[in-house]
């Protein structure tokens, strides 16, 4: 019964731990654009909007998850509706990648924030960009 226990007890902590690993930590938070000159050969750029980043907050887990939470400003009196094209991370890889798909409707001159995911990578995030 003893053995039991023991073994029970240390599947539930190696179930905790793992969970432990999903949950994201905050990185860093950004409020000024940092300037990064890695080459872009393919010449990746976010789609053309009128969506200007305020500030942004990165987070990561042990997994390798990165997340973005992102504070955006609709610069059009007209509505808007923001997608993963019109906005790009640069990794430490100096790779380039929108976030996973989402859409987001904005009314003239509105600010949100949004929480989007830019998948698993090794390397994390170290600017997001839109095209303003």
């Amino acid at each position: 019964m003893a053995q039991f226990l023991f073994l029970a007890l240390i599947s539930l902590t190696w179930i905790a731990q793992a969970k432990s690993t999903e949950v994201l930590s905050v990185d860093r938070s950004v409020t000024n654009n940092i300037n990064l000159f890695f080459p872009n050969e393919r010449n990746i750029k976010p789609k053309a909007g009128d969506f200007e980043i305020i500030n942004y907050v990165l987070m990561s887990n042990e997994v390798g998850e990165r997340w973005g939470v992102i504070t955006l400003t609709n610069l059009s009196n007209g509505s808007r509706e923001l997608d993963q094209d019109h906005l790009l991370a640069l990794f430490a890889d100096g790779s380039r990648q929108p976030p996973l798909e989402y859409k987001l409707n904005f009314k003239g001159k509105e600010t949100q924030s949004i929480t989007v995911s830019f998948g698993q990578s090794k390397f994390p995030i170290l600017s997001i960009h839109s095209s303003n």
